[in-house]
């Protein structure tokens, strides 16, 4: 399965930026757009592990339950 690096601008749109095959690629890819962010740009940046672009969004779209307070995992 690929890594697909997005940024997430308000309002959950989200913008497919790239597709990479290996994990390290992505997360290099993912750093070198948040070190280039600007104070005008409204974006975060994610790297999810999924199947599809769909299933990506899906995921990154869902609400989570926070995690309890003093759990470590």
């Amino acid at each position: 399965m690929p890594y697909f690096v997005y940024k997430i601008h308000p309002g959950k749109r989200f913008e497919l930026v790239d597709r990479l095959a290996v994990y390290r690629e992505a997360r290099d890819r993912a750093r070198a757009i948040r070190q280039a962010l600007g104070p005008q740009d409204e974006y975060t940046v994610k790297v999810m592990f999924a199947k599809e672009p769909e299933e990506a969004e899906r995921l990154m779209a869902e609400e989570r339950e926070p995690r309890p307070l003093g759990e470590d995992a």
